[in-house]
């Protein structure tokens, strides 16, 4: 990997570097945004995307499925794949794909044109996010590596604050079209902040087959991984409907729905910060199962949350956590095994859209189970879905952290 000249990569940094690689975070974070406005922007349009391709809101949920699956399975394809290509090439043209795939997703004239086109389009977000955080892994001093990744990541919770809020707005007022066309446009100058950042010969070292191997046989690595798995597929058994349901349970108008967004996004980044700056200091597991812990608790009074005001006080930990846990468990597996780092990221993105397919499939199959059982049957047993999957997910990495801490060359 090529670097300033006078840069140190070991644990001390020059001024010359510290710029680098802060200018290079910056740019990956702003990726990173763009990303989770493509992925999240379905979930706040689902209103009028059902409306507008004349579909229920549980088959609108398929997009958001759908759209996982492809990520689930494109993340560890392009790990292999892509090894090794230069990331600052690399990250510029999976952002200016992604740009081309929202375009094509708005001029679909109906729902079943927009669902193939749709999993196509988020492929490139199974090549940016994890790649994003190996690259800035090799880039960091160890000592910063945690903190590194997480701020990387922090993207994703402006995304929720930021761009979820503007695309449910955007969606209510002007359509499913125009928030998509935006998603292209933000990645169009994502880009361009991209490939002005990143210097040349970022290349993360290839995995092995034998790497692979190792990962695929190591129990405590595995459940590490099916941490993030199962805690999406409790997330999104409910997340994915957040917008119907605050229209059709809460009475919501579309600025609450907006303002909702905003409010969850808003603690999210409270959260994301939180952990950045305490993970290398208190160790990522222990804030794992924190977050996972809040989470968890926002799901067990959900039943209180009668009002918009009320649901702002019971979705706060819920936020705290989204964004923060999943962070603190890249750095958690980059940290973890550090020579498996590329490979464990890669699949823990993949385990991460897989349990939003998983959650989203569920919630929706809730939902559409109860329709013939009166209103608001459907809606009143997602949260404790959520919360089973939660549980599950907590009890797990609690395991997993105990495992690791047992194993020579790991680190729980």
């Amino acid at each position: 990997m090529s670097t300033p000249a006078g840069a140190d990569t070991g644990s001390g940094q020059t001024p010359a570097q510290a710029r680098w690689l802060g200018r290079s975070r910056q740019a990956l974070l702003f990726g990173n945004f763009a990303i989770g406005c493509g992925v999240m922007v379905t979930a706040g349009t689902l209103n009028d995307l059902a409306r507008d391709l004349q579909v229920s809101v549980p088959v609108a949920g398929q997009l958001i499925s759908v759209a996982a699956v492809a990520l689930a399975l494109g993340a560890p394809l392009a790990a292999a794949v892509v090894a090794g290509f230069d990331r600052r090439r690399l990250l510029t043209c999976s952002l200016l794909v992604y740009a081309l795939g929202h375009v094509l997703c708005a001029l679909m004239p109906g729902f079943a044109a927009l669902l193939p086109v749709r999993a196509l389009a988020v492929l490139a977000a199974a090549v940016f996010s994890p790649q994003a955080a190996a690259a800035i892994a090799v880039m960091a001093p160890p000592a910063e590596r945690g903190r590194a990744i997480t701020y990387v990541f922090l993207g994703w919770s402006l995304a929720s604050v930021l761009g979820m809020p503007l695309a449910a707005w955007i969606g209510e007022v002007w359509g499913w079209r125009a928030a998509f066309c935006g998603v292209a446009l933000l990645a169009c100058v994502a880009a361009l902040a991209v490939w002005r950042a990143l210097p040349d010969g970022v290349r993360p070292a290839a995995m092995s087959r034998a790497g692979w191997a190792q990962v695929a046989t190591n129990p405590a690595l595995l459940a590490t991984v099916a941490v993030t798995l199962l805690s999406a597929s409790g997330q999104f058994t409910l997340f994915a409907y957040l917008a119907p349901y605050y229209r059709q349970v809460l009475g919501a108008s579309p600025a609450a729905v907006s303002g909702l967004f905003f409010w969850f996004g808003a603690v999210g980044v409270l959260g994301n910060v939180w952990v950045s700056r305490r993970i290398d200091r208190h160790g990522a597991s222990r804030l794992v199962a924190l977050m996972l812990a809040a989470i968890a608790l926002s799901m067990l009074l959900w039943p209180l949350a009668l009002s918009v005001p009320l649901m702002m006080a019971v979705c706060a930990p819920w936020a705290l956590g989204c964004f923060s846990s999943n962070s603190a468990q890249q750095a958690r597996l980059s940290i973890a095994a550090p020579a498996l780092a590329p490979a464990l990221v890669a699949l823990n993105s993949s385990a991460l859209y897989a349990g939003q397919a998983l959650g989203a499939a569920t919630g929706g199959a809730m939902l559409a189970g109860a329709a013939g059982q009166g209103a608001g049957q459907g809606w009143a047993q997602l949260h404790w879905a959520g919360l089973g999957w939660m549980l599950a997910a907590l009890a797990t990495s609690l395991w997993a952290a105990r495992a690791l801490a047992r194993q020579p060359g790991t680190h729980g």
